[in-house]
Parts: structure tokens; sequence; C-alpha cells
């Protein structure tokens, strides 16, 4: 058995002017890698046109594709129906839980969910004053107590967080500071630390960078494709941390 290959891309925000012009970037992508993980915003606006846009793009790839949903995707209120599409095809859309992907032999684990905002340890938000802040802080806890909760159960060698927004402030370098808090939130790192995994992928952070690590040394990867430059990024389970 060889180490298993994961290829990742999130914001590739796909219109109808996108139609047929993403497929073909992901030509040969079986030879490459094992399976592709999309960090969200499939859509620009979360339109069911939009959603019928990216259904085309991905669907009957040649590996296993696993997805969830970004703040773009939710925008029309019609989420529901995008990822119902998307696993009408055979994709399979995570919301804040987890699968078991066969990677030539090589089975991961892959807890995946939208994530979301809050900030970052010493410069957070905190559940503490009106309804709205404390609510705000809830959902993201009640987020990552459930990736907690998943990758607990996973019984494999291998795991791998797909999330939306960013777990770590590293890969945001080069987005303004003031926006920080709505890019992701250190309750998710925390929560993948306490368990561990071999690798987390997000999106969302356009002028961020690609690579970071939880304080726990789990690597992070913004796998943005305005950050990427290129059609997906292929990451080897088997690299050491420590080398990023």
């Amino acid at each position: 058995m060889t180490e298993p290959r994961i290829a990742a891309v999130g914001d590739v925000h796909l219109a109808e002017d996108m139609r047929g012009r993403y497929r073909p970037r992901l030509h040969g992508i079986e030879d490459r890698a094992d399976v592709l993980l999309v960090a969200g915003d499939l859509t620009r606006h979360g339109t069911m046109e939009e959603g019928r846009v990216a259904v085309g793009e991905f669907r009957d790839l040649p590996i296993p594709v696993v997805m969830v949903l970004g703040n773009h995707d939710y925008h029309s209120d019609a989420q529901g129906e995008i990822a119902s599409m998307l696993r009408d095809i055979g994709v399979r859309v995570l919301m804040d839980e987890s699968t078991v992907v066969d990677c030539d032999g090589t089975p991961v684990g892959i807890v995946g969910g939208k994530g979301f905002g809050g900030g970052f340890a010493g410069k957070s938000a905190s559940e503490f004053g009106e309804r709205e802040v404390k609510d705000f802080v809830r959902h993201t806890r009640h987020i990552a107590d459930r990736w907690h909760a998943a990758l607990t159960d996973l019984d494999t060698d291998h795991r791998v967080v797909l999330s939306h927004y960013s777990p770590v402030k590293e890969t945001l370098t080069g987005e303004p500071p003031e926006i920080y808090p709505f890019l992701g939130s250190y309750l998710l790192a925390e929560a993948v630390d306490r368990e561990g995994a071999d690798l987390i992928v997000h999106g969302h952070a356009h002028l961020g960078v690609e690579k970071g690590l939880t304080p726990g040394g789990v690597r992070v990867r913004n796998v943005a494709l305005p950050v990427l430059s290129r059609a997906y990024a292929v990451y080897c389970l088997d690299e050491d941390p420590e080398q990023y």
C-alpha cells in the first residue's frame, strides 16, 4: 500500500460563465491523487443555478470527491438543495460529520464541516454580553465539539479535517487583521489537537498563505484557489510536519 495522496482545493466560485471551464483542469487527477477534497465556496452566490454548474464540473470524477460548503454557498439559503444535488452524483458532502475513503487500499477518515469564525487566542470573541455575541461564539463551539466527537469515533490510522473557515491565523497572513474573526477560530484547532489528525485543509482566505500549523503540530493548508494559483494541491500524509 502506498501513502494516501490528498488533492484539495477551495473557493472555485463557480457560476454560469465558468461552466465547462474548471473541469478540464481536473484531467488526469487520478494519476496524482487518491481523493479530492473541496473546501467550500463552490459557488459565488449559492443559487440553485450555480449549484447545477458545480454538479457539472465535479460529476463522474475517477476518484472519490468529498466536499464541505462555504459561506457563499449559504448566501441564497439553498445550501440544503445544493448539497442534495451533489450527493445525488456521488459526492460526499460533510456537515460536521465524518466519512472513510479507501485510498489505494488505505482507509482515510475525513471529518468535514464549514467551520465558523470568532477569532484567535488573545484576540477573539467570548461568550459574554449581548445574546447575539454569545450565539456567535456558541455556534463555533458547537461545531468544534462535533468535530471532536467525529474524530473520536474514527477508527483509522490516517485522519484529515476539511473545513472552509481557518483553524489558525498563520494561513491568514495577507488578509486585513481586522477581518480575522470572520475568517476562522482557534476553537477549531483546539478540537483537532485534542484528538489529532494528519492534516487540516481549509479555504476562505483568498489573500492568505498556504502553510501553517496548529498549536499541537497538525499541518494546516489553505487551499483557496487564489492562494494555490493552480487547479488543486496534492499532499502526502507521510510528510513530516516538522518540515513546515
